[in-house]
Protein backbone atom coordinates (compact mmCIF):
# COMPACT_ATOMS: atom_id res chain seq x y z
CA UNK A 1 0.00 0.00 0.00
CA UNK A 2 1.99 3.00 -1.24
CA UNK A 3 1.77 6.19 0.72
CA UNK A 4 1.15 8.10 -2.48
CA UNK A 5 -1.53 6.02 -4.08
CA UNK A 6 -4.71 8.06 -4.06
CA UNK A 7 -8.00 6.37 -3.18
CA UNK A 8 -11.25 6.63 -5.06
CA UNK A 9 -14.67 5.22 -4.30
CA UNK A 10 -16.92 4.74 -7.30
CA UNK A 11 -20.67 4.22 -7.16
CA UNK A 12 -21.07 2.77 -10.63
CA UNK A 13 -24.77 3.10 -11.26
CA UNK A 14 -27.13 2.47 -14.13
CA UNK A 15 -28.31 6.07 -14.13
CA UNK A 16 -25.49 7.99 -12.45
CA UNK A 17 -21.88 7.43 -11.50
CA UNK A 18 -20.55 9.11 -8.38
CA UNK A 19 -16.92 9.40 -7.40
CA UNK A 20 -15.90 9.87 -3.78
CA UNK A 21 -12.47 10.99 -2.65
CA UNK A 22 -11.71 10.43 1.04
CA UNK A 23 -11.27 13.79 2.72
CA UNK A 24 -13.01 15.61 -0.12
CA UNK A 25 -16.36 13.88 -0.37
CA UNK A 26 -18.35 13.35 -3.56
CA UNK A 27 -16.27 15.12 -6.21
CA UNK A 28 -18.29 14.04 -9.17
CA UNK A 29 -21.86 13.02 -9.87
CA UNK A 30 -22.62 12.55 -13.53
CA UNK A 31 -24.96 10.43 -15.63
CA UNK A 32 -23.66 7.02 -16.74
CA UNK A 33 -23.95 8.00 -20.38
CA UNK A 34 -21.38 7.93 -23.16
CA UNK A 35 -21.83 9.45 -26.61
CA UNK A 36 -20.33 7.28 -29.32
CA UNK A 37 -19.85 8.20 -32.99
CA UNK A 38 -20.62 5.93 -35.94
CA UNK A 39 -17.00 4.86 -36.25
CA UNK A 40 -16.99 3.90 -32.55
CA UNK A 41 -15.11 6.91 -31.23
CA UNK A 42 -16.05 8.10 -27.79
CA UNK A 43 -17.14 11.72 -28.11
CA UNK A 44 -18.41 12.71 -24.70
CA UNK A 45 -19.04 11.22 -21.27
CA UNK A 46 -21.42 12.11 -18.46
CA UNK A 47 -23.33 15.37 -18.38
CA UNK A 48 -22.08 16.39 -21.80
CA UNK A 49 -23.28 13.11 -23.24
CA UNK A 50 -26.60 13.24 -21.38
CA UNK A 51 -27.47 16.55 -23.00
CA UNK A 52 -27.16 14.70 -26.29
CA UNK A 53 -29.66 11.94 -25.36
CA UNK A 54 -32.72 12.15 -27.57
CA UNK A 55 -31.18 15.05 -29.45
CA UNK A 56 -28.44 13.36 -31.44
CA UNK A 57 -28.03 13.16 -35.21
CA UNK A 58 -27.99 9.58 -36.51
CA UNK A 59 -24.22 9.53 -36.59
CA UNK A 60 -23.98 9.83 -32.81
CA UNK A 61 -25.41 7.35 -30.33
CA UNK A 62 -25.83 8.21 -26.68
CA UNK A 63 -25.11 5.00 -24.91
CA UNK A 64 -25.79 3.77 -21.38
CA UNK A 65 -23.10 1.14 -20.82
CA UNK A 66 -24.64 -0.08 -17.56
CA UNK A 67 -27.85 -2.05 -17.77
CA UNK A 68 -29.70 -3.01 -14.59
CA UNK A 69 -26.63 -2.26 -12.52
CA UNK A 70 -24.23 -4.47 -14.45
CA UNK A 71 -21.90 -3.84 -17.36
CA UNK A 72 -23.67 -4.23 -20.69
CA UNK A 73 -20.91 -2.76 -22.83
CA UNK A 74 -17.44 -3.46 -21.56
CA UNK A 75 -15.38 -1.14 -23.76
CA UNK A 76 -17.63 1.84 -23.19
CA UNK A 77 -17.69 1.22 -19.43
CA UNK A 78 -13.92 1.15 -19.35
CA UNK A 79 -13.74 4.45 -21.25
CA UNK A 80 -16.30 5.94 -18.87
CA UNK A 81 -14.36 4.78 -15.80
CA UNK A 82 -11.12 6.13 -17.19
CA UNK A 83 -12.75 9.51 -17.86
CA UNK A 84 -14.22 9.73 -14.37
CA UNK A 85 -11.07 8.56 -12.64
CA UNK A 86 -8.93 11.10 -14.49
CA UNK A 87 -11.45 13.84 -13.85
CA UNK A 88 -11.62 13.06 -10.13
CA UNK A 89 -7.85 12.84 -9.65
CA UNK A 90 -6.89 15.78 -11.82
CA UNK A 91 -4.75 15.39 -14.90
CA UNK A 92 -1.46 15.99 -13.09
CA UNK A 93 -1.83 12.92 -10.96
CA UNK A 94 0.79 10.30 -11.86
CA UNK A 95 -0.04 7.70 -9.23
CA UNK A 96 -2.47 4.91 -9.95
CA UNK A 97 -5.40 5.00 -7.53
CA UNK A 98 -6.75 2.27 -5.32
CA UNK A 99 -10.37 2.00 -6.33
CA UNK A 100 -13.44 0.66 -4.61
CA UNK A 101 -16.43 0.01 -6.85
CA UNK A 102 -19.99 -0.85 -5.88
CA UNK A 103 -21.89 -3.73 -7.52
CA UNK A 104 -25.51 -4.90 -7.03
CA UNK A 105 -26.00 -7.59 -4.38
CA UNK A 106 -27.13 -10.12 -6.96
CA UNK A 107 -24.03 -9.77 -9.11
CA UNK A 108 -22.53 -12.95 -10.60
CA UNK A 109 -18.83 -13.70 -10.37
CA UNK A 110 -18.44 -13.07 -14.09
CA UNK A 111 -20.07 -9.67 -13.78
CA UNK A 112 -17.86 -8.88 -10.83
CA UNK A 113 -14.78 -9.91 -12.76
CA UNK A 114 -15.82 -7.56 -15.58
CA UNK A 115 -15.98 -4.62 -13.17
CA UNK A 116 -12.54 -5.42 -11.77
CA UNK A 117 -10.99 -5.75 -15.20
CA UNK A 118 -12.62 -2.58 -16.52
CA UNK A 119 -11.27 -0.62 -13.55
CA UNK A 120 -7.75 -2.05 -13.86
CA UNK A 121 -7.74 -1.30 -17.60
CA UNK A 122 -8.99 2.18 -16.85
CA UNK A 123 -5.90 2.76 -14.72
CA UNK A 124 -6.58 1.50 -11.21
CA UNK A 125 -3.70 0.03 -9.21
CA UNK A 126 -5.98 -2.27 -7.26
CA UNK A 127 -9.70 -2.74 -7.10
CA UNK A 128 -12.04 -3.66 -4.28
CA UNK A 129 -15.51 -4.69 -5.35
CA UNK A 130 -18.19 -4.34 -2.70
CA UNK A 131 -21.90 -5.09 -2.71
CA UNK A 132 -24.09 -2.03 -2.81
CA UNK A 133 -26.31 -2.69 0.23
CA UNK A 134 -23.24 -2.95 2.48
CA UNK A 135 -21.86 0.34 1.17
CA UNK A 136 -25.29 1.96 1.36
CA UNK A 137 -25.57 0.84 4.99
CA UNK A 138 -22.12 2.18 5.88
CA UNK A 139 -22.92 5.46 4.12
CA UNK A 140 -26.26 5.74 5.92
CA UNK A 141 -24.42 5.44 9.22
CA UNK A 142 -25.73 2.00 10.14
CA UNK A 143 -23.35 0.15 12.49
CA UNK A 144 -23.11 -2.93 10.30
CA UNK A 145 -20.54 -4.69 12.47
CA UNK A 146 -22.85 -5.29 15.41
CA UNK A 147 -24.82 -8.46 15.99
CA UNK A 148 -28.13 -6.90 15.07
CA UNK A 149 -30.22 -7.18 11.95
CA UNK A 150 -30.51 -4.08 9.79
CA UNK A 151 -32.51 -3.92 6.60
CA UNK A 152 -31.36 -1.67 3.79
CA UNK A 153 -33.23 -1.02 0.58
CA UNK A 154 -31.15 0.75 -2.03
CA UNK A 155 -33.40 2.02 -4.83
CA UNK A 156 -31.36 3.29 -7.74
CA UNK A 157 -31.95 3.78 -11.44
CA UNK A 158 -31.62 0.24 -12.68
CA UNK A 159 -31.95 -1.98 -9.63
CA UNK A 160 -33.53 -2.12 -6.22
CA UNK A 161 -31.28 -3.98 -3.80
CA UNK A 162 -32.88 -5.28 -0.63
CA UNK A 163 -30.64 -6.76 2.04
CA UNK A 164 -30.60 -7.76 5.66
CA UNK A 165 -27.19 -7.13 7.16
CA UNK A 166 -25.79 -8.42 10.44
CA UNK A 167 -22.23 -8.75 11.73
CA UNK A 168 -20.89 -6.98 8.65
CA UNK A 169 -22.32 -9.44 6.15
CA UNK A 170 -25.43 -9.91 4.05
CA UNK A 171 -27.75 -12.46 5.62
CA UNK A 172 -30.35 -12.44 2.89
CA UNK A 173 -30.79 -10.25 -0.14
CA UNK A 174 -32.67 -9.81 -3.38
CA UNK A 175 -31.88 -7.61 -6.31
CA UNK A 176 -34.77 -6.72 -8.63
CA UNK A 177 -34.46 -4.95 -11.95
CA UNK A 178 -37.20 -2.55 -11.07
CA UNK A 179 -36.23 0.94 -9.93
CA UNK A 180 -36.18 4.57 -11.03
CA UNK A 181 -35.89 3.89 -14.76
CA UNK A 182 -38.89 1.55 -14.68
CA UNK A 183 -40.91 4.19 -12.89
CA UNK A 184 -40.01 6.73 -15.55
CA UNK A 185 -41.09 4.45 -18.38
CA UNK A 186 -44.33 3.58 -16.57
CA UNK A 187 -45.09 7.30 -16.42
CA UNK A 188 -44.29 7.73 -20.11
CA UNK A 189 -46.51 4.74 -21.03
CA UNK A 190 -49.38 6.06 -18.94
CA UNK A 191 -49.20 9.46 -20.59
CA UNK A 192 -49.07 7.81 -23.99
CA UNK A 193 -52.21 5.79 -23.26
CA UNK A 194 -54.17 8.41 -21.37
CA UNK A 195 -53.31 11.66 -23.08
CA UNK A 196 -52.13 10.44 -26.47
CA UNK A 197 -48.91 12.31 -25.77
CA UNK A 198 -45.45 11.06 -26.48
CA UNK A 199 -42.83 12.21 -23.97
CA UNK A 200 -39.13 11.42 -23.56
CA UNK A 201 -37.34 9.79 -20.62
CA UNK A 202 -36.08 13.07 -19.32
CA UNK A 203 -39.58 14.57 -19.20
CA UNK A 204 -40.90 11.45 -17.48
CA UNK A 205 -38.19 11.79 -14.85
CA UNK A 206 -39.03 15.48 -14.33
CA UNK A 207 -42.69 14.61 -13.82
CA UNK A 208 -41.76 11.94 -11.26
CA UNK A 209 -39.57 14.36 -9.33
CA UNK A 210 -41.94 17.31 -9.45
CA UNK A 211 -45.31 15.72 -8.76
CA UNK A 212 -44.77 11.99 -8.21
CA UNK A 213 -45.77 10.19 -5.02
CA UNK A 214 -45.92 6.60 -3.80
CA UNK A 215 -49.31 7.05 -2.13
CA UNK A 216 -52.27 9.22 -3.14
CA UNK A 217 -52.26 12.78 -1.76
CA UNK A 218 -55.22 14.77 -0.49
CA UNK A 219 -53.70 17.94 -1.82
CA UNK A 220 -52.42 17.01 -5.23
CA UNK A 221 -49.59 18.71 -7.03
CA UNK A 222 -50.00 19.34 -10.70
CA UNK A 223 -47.84 20.28 -13.64
CA UNK A 224 -48.11 20.99 -17.33
CA UNK A 225 -46.55 18.35 -19.50
CA UNK A 226 -45.41 19.01 -23.01
CA UNK A 227 -44.92 16.37 -25.63
CA UNK A 228 -45.88 15.34 -29.12
CA UNK A 229 -49.46 14.49 -29.95
CA UNK A 230 -49.70 10.94 -31.31
CA UNK A 231 -52.53 11.70 -33.67
CA UNK A 232 -51.53 15.03 -35.18
CA UNK A 233 -47.80 14.60 -34.66
CA UNK A 234 -47.64 18.19 -33.36
CA UNK A 235 -46.43 19.48 -29.99
CA UNK A 236 -49.14 19.85 -27.37
CA UNK A 237 -49.34 20.33 -23.62
CA UNK A 238 -51.60 18.81 -21.02
CA UNK A 239 -52.24 19.07 -17.30
CA UNK A 240 -51.37 16.22 -14.97
CA UNK A 241 -51.91 15.59 -11.26
CA UNK A 242 -50.13 13.57 -8.59
CA UNK A 243 -52.70 10.85 -8.05
CA UNK A 244 -52.60 9.93 -11.73
CA UNK A 245 -48.88 9.33 -11.33
CA UNK A 246 -49.55 7.19 -8.26
CA UNK A 247 -51.84 5.05 -10.40
CA UNK A 248 -49.34 4.98 -13.27
CA UNK A 249 -46.47 3.67 -11.16
CA UNK A 250 -48.34 1.41 -8.75
CA UNK A 251 -47.22 -1.80 -10.45
CA UNK A 252 -43.54 -0.86 -10.31
CA UNK A 253 -43.84 0.06 -6.65
CA UNK A 254 -45.61 -3.22 -5.97
CA UNK A 255 -42.65 -5.12 -7.45
CA UNK A 256 -40.26 -3.22 -5.16
CA UNK A 257 -42.41 -3.88 -2.10
CA UNK A 258 -42.65 -7.55 -3.05
CA UNK A 259 -38.85 -7.79 -3.04
CA UNK A 260 -38.82 -6.33 0.49
CA UNK A 261 -41.47 -8.79 1.64
CA UNK A 262 -39.59 -11.71 0.10
CA UNK A 263 -36.43 -10.77 1.97
CA UNK A 264 -38.32 -10.25 5.23
CA UNK A 265 -39.95 -13.66 4.83
CA UNK A 266 -36.62 -15.45 4.59
CA UNK A 267 -35.02 -13.54 7.46
CA UNK A 268 -34.32 -15.57 10.63
CA UNK A 269 -36.75 -14.68 13.45
CA UNK A 270 -34.15 -13.06 15.72
CA UNK A 271 -33.10 -10.69 12.98
CA UNK A 272 -36.71 -10.04 11.99
CA UNK A 273 -37.28 -8.89 15.57
CA UNK A 274 -34.33 -6.49 15.26
CA UNK A 275 -35.70 -5.08 12.03
CA UNK A 276 -39.04 -4.31 13.65
CA UNK A 277 -37.08 -2.32 16.25
CA UNK A 278 -34.67 -0.55 13.95
CA UNK A 279 -36.92 -0.19 10.91
CA UNK A 280 -36.01 -0.32 7.24
CA UNK A 281 -33.51 2.19 5.87
CA UNK A 282 -34.13 3.43 2.34
CA UNK A 283 -31.22 4.75 0.29
CA UNK A 284 -30.57 5.58 -3.35
CA UNK A 285 -31.92 8.31 -5.60
CA UNK A 286 -35.32 6.76 -6.15
CA UNK A 287 -35.99 6.58 -2.42
CA UNK A 288 -36.52 10.33 -2.72
CA UNK A 289 -39.93 9.67 -4.30
CA UNK A 290 -42.50 11.37 -2.07
CA UNK A 291 -44.01 9.17 0.66
CA UNK A 292 -42.19 6.00 -0.32
CA UNK A 293 -41.42 5.29 3.35
CA UNK A 294 -45.12 5.59 4.10
CA UNK A 295 -45.94 3.06 1.37
CA UNK A 296 -43.35 0.61 2.73
CA UNK A 297 -44.84 0.95 6.20
CA UNK A 298 -48.39 0.41 4.93
CA UNK A 299 -47.47 -2.69 2.95
CA UNK A 300 -45.00 -4.39 5.30
CA UNK A 301 -46.01 -3.11 8.71
CA UNK A 302 -42.38 -2.19 9.39
CA UNK A 303 -41.51 1.46 9.80
CA UNK A 304 -39.19 2.82 7.16
CA UNK A 305 -37.07 5.92 6.92
CA UNK A 306 -35.15 7.51 4.10
CA UNK A 307 -31.46 7.91 4.90
CA UNK A 308 -29.89 11.33 5.02
CA UNK A 309 -28.23 12.17 1.66
CA UNK A 310 -29.94 9.09 0.21
CA UNK A 311 -28.46 9.75 -3.21
CA UNK A 312 -24.93 9.68 -1.85
CA UNK A 313 -25.09 6.80 0.63
CA UNK A 314 -23.29 4.26 -1.55
CA UNK A 315 -20.63 6.78 -2.58
CA UNK A 316 -20.13 7.88 1.03
CA UNK A 317 -19.94 4.23 2.05
CA UNK A 318 -17.09 3.63 -0.39
CA UNK A 319 -15.27 6.62 1.12
CA UNK A 320 -15.71 5.47 4.69
CA UNK A 321 -14.76 1.89 3.84
CA UNK A 322 -11.62 3.09 2.05
CA UNK A 323 -10.61 5.21 5.01
CA UNK A 324 -11.13 2.34 7.42
CA UNK A 325 -10.11 -0.61 5.29
CA UNK A 326 -8.82 -2.48 8.32
CA UNK A 327 -12.18 -2.34 10.10
CA UNK A 328 -14.16 -3.35 7.07
CA UNK A 329 -11.67 -5.83 5.55
CA UNK A 330 -13.51 -8.96 6.50
CA UNK A 331 -17.02 -7.82 5.72
CA UNK A 332 -16.35 -6.50 2.28
CA UNK A 333 -13.19 -7.49 0.74
CA UNK A 334 -12.44 -9.55 -2.23
CA UNK A 335 -9.28 -7.85 -3.31
CA UNK A 336 -7.91 -8.15 -6.81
Amino acid sequence: MGIFSPKLGIDLGTANTLVFVPGKGVVLNEPSVVAVSEDNKILAVGLEAKHMVGRTPDSITAYRPMKDGVIADYRVTEAMLRYYMTKALGKWNIFKPEVMVSVPAGVTSTERRAVIEAAIKAGAKSVYVVKEPILAAIGAGIPIQEARGHMVVDIGGGTTDVAVISLGGIVSSISVKCAGNRIDSAIADYIKKTFNLSIGDKTAEDIKIQIGSAVPLDEELSMTIRGRDFVTGLPRSSEMKTNEIVKAISRELRDMIKAMKDVLQETPPELAADIIDTGITLTGGSSLLRNIAELVYRRTGVKANVAEDALYCVAKGTGIALEHLETYKKSILTKK
